[in-house]
């Protein structure tokens, strides 16, 4: 595994496959908007379910604050996703990293080397990683820590 990214670092860029099939690379937002990346493990289990429902249950604030972006990566397929997003009514993007290169990218660690981690990252509007949260357990706290880094912004 690649060495993990740290605040301040550039984001590095990717390409990846959306729900809708669509072709989604990070620097079409570089200059646009800042955006919330979060790596979850797997759509349709307990934890992820309600990190997502988090994430939708608190799209508005998230966008009101500077109109970001949130994007959630898993390495789930497209139509895993579609399905996934379509059940809990998603507004936002879910993207498809099914060889986990992105994940590798930014250095997402594992949990006892198996359960992919979740993992969230503000990503400023000039491409910067300002902010950095790891926790597998505490979804809420995911969506709370995005909040607080955005009115950092």
């Amino acid at each position: 595994m690649r060495k993990s990214v740290k605040i301040g670092d550039l984001a590095p860029n990717f390409r990846l496959l959306s729900q809708t099939g669509q072709t989604v690379e990070l620097k079409d937002f570089i200059g646009v908007s800042p955006v919330v990346l979060f790596f979850y493990p797997k759509d349709n289990t307990t934890l992820c379910t309600k990190e997502v429902c988090h994430f939708r249950d608190n799209f508005e604030k998230l966008k009101k604050i500077s109109n970001a972006e949130v994007i959630g990566i898993s390495s789930d397929s497209v139509d895993s996703h579609k399905q996934f997003s379509e059940a809990n009514n998603l507004p936002f993007m879910l993207l498809s990293d099914p060889d986990e290169e992105v994940r590798e990218l930014y250095g997402v660690p594992k949990t006892f080397g198996i359960i992919p981690g979740r993992v969230t990252y503000v990503i400023d509007k000039q491409g910067v990683i300002r902010h950095i949260f790891s926790s597998q357990l505490n979804y809420k706290r995911h969506v709370n820590e995005a909040l607080s880094a955005l009115k950092s912004i």
